[in-house]
């Protein structure tokens, strides 16, 4: 797997580099936003770790310019209690992120982990007019189109999955960054909502169970139960 570092910080990325390549990733780098963005549109990588601090132009430019024609998987680094960086990077499309500083086993853990979910072998599945493709990660709702994240694609399967069951925060945070969900914590929630703006259709298809999760609705019924409600 290719692995794109894009951090001003050489020493940190001749460390990462270095212990991702003992971890049999393949890394290459950059240390301003210009060259990243240029490296991350032009060249094929399976993953890109993205610093929102750089010369030239900063992270959150070269994670907006990238959306518009990648939906590579992005993991942010950010500085440490920056929660507004961290919102503003899931909005744009930033599949996870990690506070500096940081332990490099963490960030390998959170990288196997969004590999994993893109790698596995899944069968289409179609609810409640969204039809989910696995192989083209492709989705369509009431045969439109819908462009998202691999995250936001990663959310929408299992929901689909576990359609008319509540799925709780805990199982989608586990699932998702392998770790337990914080009250502090809304980066489900931030991605759940782009899915359902995404979505846009007249009918709710993602219900929000308060206190516990979310529920894909099954049915034209639940949803209209659900607008009722």
């Amino acid at each position: 797997m290719r692995i794109l570092i894009i951090d001003d910080d050489a020493e940190l990325c001749a460390l990462l580099r270095e212990f991702l390549l003992r971890e049999n990733f393949e890394v290459e780098t950059a240390h301003d936003g210009t060259s990243g963005l240029k490296r991350a549109t032009a060249e094929p990588f399976d993953l890109v770790v993205l610093d929102l601090m750089l010369p030239e132009i900063d992270g959150f430019a070269v994670l907006r310019q990238l959306r518009q024609s990648s939906r590579v998987p992005v993991i942010m680094l950010t500085a440490r209690g920056d929660d507004e960086d961290r919102i503003v990077g899931l909005e744009l499309g930033a599949d996870d992120y990690l506070a500096k500083p940081f332990n490099p086993r963490e960030l390998v853990a959170r990288i196997r982990a969004i590999l994993r979910r893109a790698a596995a072998p899944r069968g289409r599945i179609e609810v409640n007019g969204v039809l989910l493709d696995p192989g083209t990660r492709e989705v369509t709702c009431d045969r439109r189109p819908v462009v998202l994240t691999t995250l936001e694609f990663d959310i929408l399967e299992l929901l689909m999955r576990s359609a008319g069951r509540v799925v709780s925060r805990d199982t989608l945070m586990g699932s998702m960054y392998n770790r337990r969900a914080t009250p502090f914590d809304r980066s489900i929630d931030m991605h759940v909502s782009h899915l359902r703006r995404k979505l846009e259709t007249t009918r709710p298809l993602i219900k929000t169970i308060r206190g516990v999760g979310y529920q894909f609705c099954a049915s034209s019924e639940e949803a209209a139960e659900s607008a009722a409600t």
